[in-house]
């Protein structure tokens, strides 16, 4: 065995994390462990899988879950393609009698890429794949002096190609394990414990001082601002929402009225029924069939960050004195049963403010 798997291993057997998925090789539990933490922290997505176990216990069950349940339950987590793809994969898995037992059976499935069909493939079937995710990605480059922008294709390529050439085919699970919470525990981003490192005397960024200069990232594109408003109705008990289409952010998830930005169509910072009894409500709202009735900014300029764009929101809430006409998609629900609806994280901060 080569010198640095042999440390990495030694290293893990001490000092690897003790997490509920790694006590099983029964492939949906660590597929849906891997699902779920591909963009969350551990100590959140812990909580999330174990209620998706306890909700859906076999592959079988999530299959048979409607979209909304599934959506439901992945509230909070954000990215819900993710969660998207886990249901259409949970059907693909059904469809075909078993869990894939081969790199490429595993990589078939919707939502799983080289990372994760590397992960599953060694861990639960002992494959000789090499996983390749940000934490080797620190740690080969630092121990090797590998200086080729992460995020590029030639650096993916000559990543997986040492991680996979450092592997040692009879222990891959342990060895992918251990490089994941050795660049989480050891090698860290910021303030790595170099000086109680293994692999210090080896280790070129080290001996070169250039720790915190390894991986040299690829330069990242500045997220487009997206402005939009939403308005709140609220009707006798009731609120008016609908569930967004595919193609853009957060489908398959319930949200309420949604305007353009309150810039563009002149809403105030708070707008008043005037004097003779009618609401001076903006142009983007005429076609609601609009009764009498009081439309109050409740925040604005809230900035929601997500990976390629950051959302500036202004909150409404409208409170009409007859049941308005709702545009085409909108309908009717009872405000105590909101709960029973995904919502995105925006929806929840506009509950918040009322």
């Amino acid at each position: 065995m080569n010198a640095f798997a042999d440390t990495i291993l030694r290293w893990y057997a001490v000092n690897g994390r003790d997490l509920p998925w790694r006590r099983t090789r029964d492939p949906y539990a660590v597929w849906l462990s891997e699902i779920i933490l591909q963009q969350t922290r551990v100590v959140q997505g812990r909580a999330y899988w174990e209620r998706f176990l306890q909700q859906f216990p076999t592959v079988e069950a999530l299959a048979a879950a409607s979209e909304d349940q599934v959506l439901r339950l992945w509230e909070g987590l954000g990215y819900y393609s993710r969660a998207r793809n886990l249901h259409a994969a949970a059907k693909q898995i059904v469809a075909m009698g078993a869990f894939p037992d081969t790199l490429d059976g595993i990589r078939s499935l919707k939502g799983v890429g080289d990372y994760t069909a590397a992960a599953i493939g060694s861990i639960c079937f002992g494959l000789p794949a090499a996983v390749v995710d940000g934490n080797v990605y620190r740690v080969l480059a630092r121990h090797f002096g590998i200086d080729a922008p992460v995020g590029t294709t030639a650096a993916k390529k000559e990543f997986t190609a040492l991680a996979q050439k450092l592997l040692p085919a009879d222990e891959p699970a342990a060895f992918n394990q251990g490089m994941m919470d050795f660049g989480a525990i050891q090698c860290t981003p910021q303030n790595p414990g170099c000086l109680t490192c293994p692999l210090q005397a080896s280790c070129n960024a080290f001996r070169t001082g250039r720790v915190e200069l390894l991986p040299v990232k690829k330069p990242a594109a500045k997220p487009v601002e997206r402005h939009l408003s939403y308005v709140y109705v609220r009707f006798q008990g009731q609120t008016a929402i609908r569930r967004r289409g595919p193609g853009d952010i957060w489908a398959g998830l319930y949200e309420p009225l949604v305007l353009p930005s309150a810039e563009a169509h002149g809403i105030g910072k708070i707008i008043f029924p005037d004097g003779a009894g009618k609401t001076n409500f903006p142009e983007a709202l005429a076609n609601l069939t609009l009764a009498d009735g009081l439309l109050l900014q409740l925040r604005t300029q809230v900035r929601h960050q997500l990976t390629h764009r950051t959302l500036v929101v202004d909150f409404y809430l409208w409170e009409p004195s007859a049941r308005p006409k709702l545009p085409e998609g909108y309908f009717w629900v009872k405000e105590a049963e909101l709960d029973r609806y995904a919502k995105p994280r925006l929806f929840e901060l506009l509950l918040e403010a009322l």
